[in-house]
């Protein structure tokens, strides 16, 4: 979250600790913050392994008891907890992928609303298609998303296609500049209208307009190109 916000030149800073990331000795302290709290993790695993160890030295068999047994409370509760961790990992990113699913589904096929997510993210963040469609699975059953994104996409005439995929791009910021679309465009390995590699923003700028005139824009972007 703090790397999204100095992308766009904004700075966190806490109320209760000494963390500013506007100042070199507030990233200093968010780091030691961070450090520390891998450390502990560490420990906590080690002191885990060591304790485990020492009681299948001692003949006991570590973990729970009930899953040992198949008990179907246990079992229950394991699945309850899995499940709830799941969506905990799931929320911590939902603001990255949720507007976007909102947005593009079911206008676009799911492999371009993958590609246009994982547009800005870095490589180990990026999402595959199936990862999606369960996420999304899981949201759609907790009432988070209508039912409407998990319908079949239409099919899209050719010509339609790009100009979709740049409106969607726009949808998701719209202070994006045209430059900064050719990038996303570049990283998503999408072709221009003649078939070549690089984009010009002449280009997108084209698309943007013929998105537009064929409503594929969102209502907010459409009224910032006026």
């Amino acid at each position: 979250m703090i790397e999204r916000l100095e992308a766009k030149g904004a700075f966190f800073r806490s109320i209760q600790d000494p963390i500013d990331t506007g100042s070199p000795q507030g990233k200093f302290t968010l780091q030691v913050l961070g450090t520390a709290a891998k450390f502990e993790l560490a420990l906590i695993r080690e002191r885990t392994k060591a304790g485990l160890a020492s009681a299948r030295a001692k003949g006991r068999v570590g973990g729970n008891p009930g899953l040992r047994t198949k008990d179907p409370a246990a079992l229950r509760k394991l699945r309850l907890a899995r499940q709830n961790g799941y969506m905990e990992r799931l929320n911590a990113t939902a603001q990255v992928w949720v507007p976007q699913v909102r947005r593009l589904r079911p206008d676009l096929a799911w492999e371009d609303v993958v590609r246009i997510i994982n547009g800005p993210l870095p490589e180990e963040r990026r999402w595959t298609q199936s990862r999606l469609l369960r996420a999304v699975k899981a949201y759609v059953r907790d009432g988070f998303l209508p039912t409407e994104v998990l319908a079949r996409a239409g099919r899209r005439e050719t010509d339609d296609r790009l100009p979709a995929i740049i409106a969607g791009i726009k949808g998701a910021d719209s202070d994006i500049t045209l430059q900064a679309i050719c990038e996303r465009l570049k990283t998503m390995r999408e072709r221009t209208p003649r078939g070549r590699t690089r984009w010009q923003p002449s280009s997108v700028k084209m698309l943007l307009e013929r998105a537009e005139r064929r409503g594929l824009m969102p209502y907010e972007s459409s009224q910032d190109q006026m």
